[in-house]
């Protein structure tokens, strides 16, 4: 499997980016899953729903299965932020890639999704794990950098330097910190 992390500020476009990568992946014969983070909490499930109703109660895990979809829900009983190693973990083994949006600090390999119109700072030329730069606006990239500049509009370019670069993007699960 190959891991890409996708990070930025609010409002860069990563939510996007990923969006049109997924069927531009799965073009190409391509399994996606995607891995993203939540900000504090969140409900996938609603009101009165049958799982709902059991996390409710008290149920530590509710997996809810059909012939087409399975979704598991997980109840920290102390706050308890996983990593996203872990999270890959709990993934399928049977997929070719994984798109991470957000964990803007973890140590993957990323992609920075950069707009000078956000007026947000880049972070290229101060994380290691930054390895290319998708921006709409590559002359306006406060330092010069060394690192690959991708069109943020062009995704059919994103995916094929991905995929030119897939073996930078092999996930490792048994050395993982």
């Amino acid at each position: 499997m190959k891991v890409v992390g996708f990070a930025g500020f609010s409002g860069s476009g990563k939510t996007t980016l990923v969006e049109r990568l997924i069927p531009a992946l799965r073009l190409r014969g391509l399994r996606v899953s995607v891995v993203k983070h939540a900000h504090h909490r969140f409900d996938i499930d609603h009101e009165g729903k049958d799982t709902y109703r059991h996390r409710e109660a008290g149920a530590f895990e509710v997996v809810v299965a059909s012939d087409r979809r399975l979704a598991l829900m997980r109840e920290f009983e102390v706050a308890n932020r996983p990593t996203v190693h872990q999270l890959l973990a709990e993934l399928y083994e049977g997929v070719d890639w994984v798109l991470v949006e957000g964990f803007k600090d973890s140590d993957l390999q990323k992609i920075e999704v950069w707009r000078a119109a956000t007026g947000k700072p880049a972070r290229y030329f101060e994380d290691d794990f930054i390895t290319a730069i998708a921006t709409d606006s590559p002359n306006l990239l406060p330092v010069p950098t060394q690192l690959p500049v991708l069109d943020l509009n062009d995704t059919d370019a994103v995916v094929d330097w991905l995929i030119s670069q897939g073996a930078r993007f092999a996930y490792d699960f048994e050395n993982v910190a």
